[in-house]
């Protein structure tokens, strides 16, 4: 296994003009602006990248533009970043976007930073000193409280030494990002290059990625090949979570993918257009209304969405609430991915939060519950997640007619964690008989009360078969299945069986289930009837009686007489050779002693004539009983013959 060095995203945020390209050029002797109307109008309009390594650590800058008519594709690439650099110059202090910016990424979670006063030789020290203030008074009581401010100039290289060590000293504290999760990497980037094809670019968030592996593009969910990748700007064997990435992909053009699509591992993520979400809203903003639609950024996606606050009709300046983002294209995101909301129109940053649950389900009416799981989902330990999942799964499905389980596929997909750490979770959480394990591969579990319920429903439909159904001796197993409803998935109606049948409630006789115990209790009238049955087959031999009559001769009704048949025929006393010729056993046994005797005396060879003869019956009977005698392996048919075996 390859150690990859330590990555870390520094992201400028700023003003426009106010130097964040001058400054990533000076500290890394690239200039990050890359597209030909950028250089010529001197700002930056989309995303820019350059690297600096120092210490054992790669730096890898985003530059962002500060023009406010390009915040969209600011936002999509302060996303990923771990650290901000907030650059402030000091001859203009704090402007429109650099608010707009900071409030960005508080609302990002960024927990790390550092703040760049550029352009420090346009003022005097004492000019210096009141900007320093401004800024500090400015973020007093957010994440960059205590964050250095640092005064440098681009063009003099004054204060850059400074603001080398403190980018060290942040990005030695920022965390490392999770490469043994599955590999996710949001698409900033898409181009075709020649002699390689497509390639797109974006910050690699969790997992890894190498050349060979197979991935899968989202919302597309087409599978593709990975054929290289580079980071840092040099090819290499695998990228990590946390480094800027290039992936060069085989069997896509580049014009098939946009930026907000995302690359990721096959088979794992679903993509959706509802999200279950803990949304806070700045206290510069506007109220606002519940159904608003509002613009949209995750990762670095950006579309249209539609809020439904849960259990309030609006929500003020300054509060959070749960809400549901209806999207209006489709977007792969898990649990803990922060967001970005602008209002509609005019276009301005309002607001921002954190996923809970990316495949919500529609909001369900009198659904009182829901507002208690998602706090589950926000708040809780990996085990009380699980478990209310597993009890949520119990209450949707059933009131949508679905049946109820949560299967391993779906918890991966809704929380992103590793399948080894769900089956410790599951595995913990049945041992403590929250929830049951009806199935191992794929894995599926059910909620342990619901589990019981169905248990108890099917121990109490068993005992009404057989109050309703004396003369049978259980109920198949598929009736009972679909006496349970659509809700009871295959899986939890087979484990319920089997412990069930373990704790000896119910016996399980091939396709029949059964009350332990259970036993055909017949009336006088009813044994005396099925013993004249017998007899009459019986005595018929193998002169088979038709069956309408035997039972027509009987002093019960037709239904109850059919059922004693149905008895005879389960107890092997008769023998049903066909649907419509039915013997008795004692019948066909003396017919497979006159076989063999037949075979000691004149050969092994029978004819359908000779056995018509022999067994004294028509051709009608002659042929069904020789299939029926080829079935039991008595006889073997050889051209017009039987073989007598």
């Amino acid at each position: 296994m390859i150690t990859p060095i330590k990555s870390v995203i520094v992201g400028t945020a700023g003003h426009i003009d106010h130097g964040k390209s001058a400054l990533v050029e000076a500290l890394t002797g690239t200039h990050p602006d890359r597209l030909a109307e950028e250089k010529r109008r001197g700002i930056t309009i989309d995303l820019g990248f350059a690297f600096l390594e120092e210490n054992g650590v790669r730096l890898g800058f985003i530059d962002v533009p500060g023009h406010e008519r390009f915040v969209s594709n600011m936002l999509a690439g302060a996303a990923g970043i771990d650290v901000v650099l907030l650059v402030i110059a000091a001859d203009e202090s704090i402007k429109p976007q650099t608010r707009e910016h900071f409030d960005i990424c508080r609302l990002l979670g960024v927990q790390r930073g550092i703040v760049a006063l550029t352009k420090s030789d346009l003022i005097d020290a004492d000019m210096l000193g009141l900007v320093k203030l401004e800024v500090e008074e400015y973020l007093r009581g957010s994440f960059l409280e205590r964050a250095p401010v640092v005064p440098v100039s681009a063009k003099t290289g004054a204060g850059l030494g400074e603001l080398k060590v403190a980018l060290r000293e942040v990005a030695a504290q920022a965390e490392e990002k999770d490469a043994g999760r599955h590999f996710r990497l949001p698409i900033d980037r898409a181009f075709a290059m020649k002699g390689f094809g497509t390639v797109v670019t974006g910050t690699l968030i969790t997992g890894s990625v190498g050349a060979g592996d197979e991935v899968e593009l989202f919302p597309r969910g087409q599978r593709l090949r990975v054929r290289g990748v580079q980071s840092g700007g040099k090819s290499v064997e695998r990228a990590f979570a946390g480094q800027r990435t290039a992936v060069n992909l085989a069997g896509i053009e580049h014009t098939a993918v946009k930026r907000g699509m995302t690359l990721a591992a096959p088979g794992k993520f679903r993509a959706a257009r509802r999200l279950d979400t803990r949304l806070t809203l700045l206290p510069s903003a506007q109220k606002l209304k519940h159904r608003a639609r509002v613009h949209f950024h995750a990762g670095t996606l950006e579309t249209i969405a539609e809020i439904l606050l849960y259990g309030q009709s609006e929500l003020a300046p300054g509060h959070r609430a749960l809400a549901q983002l209806r999207l209006q294209d489709e977007a792969l995101l898990l649990p803990g991915d922060r967001f970005i909301v602008r209002q509609f129109s005019p276009v301005i940053t309002i607001g921002g939060g954190v996923i809970l649950d990316p495949l919500a389900r529609r909001p369900l009416l009198r659904d009182t519950g829901r507002p208690a799981f998602l706090e589950t989902l926000e708040g809780g330990k990996h085990e009380e997640i699980v478990a209310a999942m597993a009890e949520r799964a119990s209450v949707v499905l059933a009131t949508a007619n679905r049946a109820v389980g949560l299967t391993g596929p779906e918890l991966v997909a809704r929380t992103g964690w590793q399948e080894k750490e769900i089956q410790e979770v599951v595995t913990k959480l049945a041992a403590e008989k929250k929830v049951r394990v009806v199935a191992t591969d794929p894995l599926m579990v059910v909620a342990r009360k619901t589990f019981e319920d169905v248990s108890a429903k099917i121990a109490t439909n068993v005992a009404t078969f057989h109050k309703e159904n004396p003369l049978l001796p259980g109920i198949s197993r598929e009736d009972l299945r679909v006496s349970l409803g659509r809700r009871v998935s295959a899986e939890a109606f087979r484990a319920a069986l089997e412990e069930l049948a373990a704790g000896k409630k119910i016996d399980l006789q091939s396709e029949l289930v059964r009350r332990t115990g259970a036993e055909i209790a017949l009336l006088p009238e009813e044994a005396r009837a099925k013993e004249q049955i017998e007899k009459a087959f019986l005595s018929a031999g193998l002169a088979m009686p038709a069956v309408k009559e035997v039972l027509a001769k009987l002093s019960i009704e037709s239904k109850r007489a059919e059922k004693l048949l149905q008895i005879l025929l389960r107890e092997k006393n008769l023998v049903r050779v066909t649907p419509e010729l039915i013997f008795h056993r004692d019948a066909l046994a003396q017919l497979r002693e006159r076989l063999s005797g037949y075979k000691k005396a004149k050969g092994e060879r029978i004819s359908v004539p000779v056995f018509k003869e022999l067994a004294g019956i028509t051709r009608k009977y002659a042929i069904p009983l020789l299939e029926y005698l080829d079935r039991e392996r008595v006889t073997r048919r050889a051209g017009d013959e039987r073989v007598i075996l």
